[in-house]
């Protein structure tokens, strides 16, 4: 045995076998090496021979188990887990960035206007001729003085009370220490909340509508929706033969992010045979769309939406119709319509944005084209604008917000066969192939001679294009900024003190978004999709 051993210990620290042998891969083949001298007793070279076989086979089974997904399903190997997480998060607020952000008091921001004085053609006042003579008197009082007559103004007192705004989020115990070496979810949580925070501002600032004194209220329900069976032509297929109940709500943005639509309309129903439906919608004053519900039993709980209408007529088809325009075809999945059983236009902490200031009894000019841009005069839509703004209040607006979808259809209009206000050229160098595609990066102001940009807004629904004016084209009218943040208190980040197992942060904002000057302001609405 003291032979063996140290016979052993020489073979497992040099890796050779026996002397005049050549070395052996494992300890095992040492193992069978040595037994093959049979230098030992039989009973001691049995055992060890049966030892050696046993050894083997483990092996054999430890090699052959061995894979991808043996022993284990989920294999041995490495993650190659790339950290920290991919924030896949657009979030562009180009009105956020642009708009002044002013300091607030109190409860409420006021404002007093003078809107016109004799002369100014504004706040509705008219002129008089000021041609004066020796005899000529004006009343002061009770008294009549040789003067020339007196001048009248036109006035107003906006109160605009401030509302408060915080989003939150927690990250619990468990998840923050697990995720310790990979990434820092408190940091992550904190930043998702504030940029979360100023996107919903800079939707607010497009698209909000408050309910207080001072502001729009929420949007009316269509006052009637009327119903009739066609004939399907184009790419309007007929319906399945049925009787159709429909409901409408108007839109205060985009209904599915929050910026949402006024309760039902009243049902409507309509039979066809063989036929498509067209929904004729009358119109509300803020609107910037329209969203149609049908189902094929009558109550709320069994229409499901179908589409919007940035028009006042939807036409609603069977399955083969072509998405284009304000058509669809008819669907069984979409939204159930008793999500409009209250309305959600407007809100009791909101204040009004953009569009429905420039929608509203307010705005300079609104133009309701209720169709597609021209293709044989591409921008006449934003001449009348500027031309009715002018006329008014002599302004002079600086930019066009305009969706994606819309400066396509208006860039597209300049290539129309109808005008000759496009041509493609191709020079020599460029017989092999040529770049397509033209883009309107800017309107001229017909009547200014003003080159007014044309600004893509990644928030701004189809169907409308806000005129906007920065500033007014006019000196000494105390209005540095005609559209305005004033605010109480700017962003606050707060981090709670810890009172369960988790960490939590809120923002915290409080002010009112408001417009000097709305009437050097327009829109274009009613655009719809090519």
């Amino acid at each position: 045995m003291d032979e063996y051993q140290a016979e052993l210990g020489k073979a497992l620290s040099s890796g050779s076998s026996v002397p005049g042998q050549a070395p052996v891969a494992d300890p095992v083949s040492a193992l069978e090496a040595m037994a093959a001298t049979k230098s030992l007793t039989p009973d001691a070279l049995a055992g060890l021979n049966n030892a050696i076989s046993a050894q083997r086979l483990a092996m054999q089974d430890i090699q052959k188990d061995i894979s991808l997904t043996s022993p284990l399903s989920t294999s041995f190997a490495a993650f190659d887990l790339e950290a920290p997480a991919k924030l896949l998060t657009p979030r562009p607020t180009p009105l956020r960035n642009r708009i002044p952000r002013k300091k607030g008091v109190g409860t409420s921001h006021r404002v007093k206007r003078i809107t016109g004085y004799t002369g100014t053609g504004t706040g509705g006042q008219g002129q008089i001729w000021p041609g004066v003579s020796e005899t000529t008197t004006t009343a002061f009082g009770s008294i009549n003085f040789e003067r020339g007559p007196k001048i009248s103004y036109t006035a107003d007192d906006i109160v605009l009370p401030y509302n408060s705004y915080s989003l939150s989020d927690s990250v619990s115990f468990d998840a923050n220490f697990s995720g310790l070496g990979y990434q820092d979810l408190r940091q992550l949580s904190s930043t998702s909340t504030l940029y979360a925070t100023m996107l919903m501002e800079e939707r607010m600032m497009l698209m909000g509508r408050g309910t207080a004194s001072g502001y729009s209220g929420a949007l009316a329900a269509p006052s009637t929706v009327t119903l009739a069976a066609v004939t399907a032509t184009g790419s309007v297929t007929a319906l399945t033969n049925a009787t159709y109940y429909v409901y409408v709500t108007a839109d205060a943005g985009v209904s599915s992010t929050g910026f949402g639509e006024s309760v039902l309309t009243s049902v409507q129903s309509q039979a066809t045979t063989s036929q498509a439906l067209t929904v004729t919608i009358s119109s509300v004053t803020g609107a910037i769309a329209y969203n149609v519900y049908v189902g094929t039993t009558t109550g709320a709980a069994n229409a499901k939406y179908q589409g919007r209408t940035t028009g006042t007529v939807f036409t609603l088809g069977g399955t083969g119709t072509s998405s284009t325009g304000n058509q669809a075809p008819y669907t069984t999945t979409g939204a159930v319509a008793t999500r409009a059983s209250s309305d959600t236009s407007a809100y009791s902490t909101g204040y009004d944005g953009i569009l429905p200031t420039l929608l509203g009894s307010s705005s300079g000019y609104i133009n309701n084209i209720a169709g597609t841009f021209s293709n044989t005069n591409p921008g006449t839509e934003f001449q009348s604008v500027f031309a009715g703004l002018y006329n008014s209040v002599k302004a002079d607006p600086d930019a066009i917000l305009i969706n994606g979808s819309d400066r396509k259809q208006l860039s597209d209009s300049i290539k129309g066969a109808a005008n000759a206000n496009y041509r493609l050229n191709i020079t020599q160098d460029e017989t092999t192939g040529a770049i397509l595609g033209s883009v309107v990066g800017g309107i001229v102001n017909e009547v200014t001679g003003k080159s007014v940009d044309l600004i893509v807004h990644p928030w701004l629904p189809q169907g409308v294009a806000p005129v906007i004016s920065w500033t007014l084209p006019i000196p000494d009218t105390e209005v540095s900024d005609v559209w305005s943040n004033y605010l109480v208190q700017d962003y606050m980040g707060i981090q709670w003190p810890v009172t369960q197992f988790a960490y939590e942060f809120s923002t915290y904002f409080r002010g009112t978004f408001f417009c000097t000057a709305p009437a050097w302001n327009g829109i274009v609405s009613g655009i719809t999709a090519a």
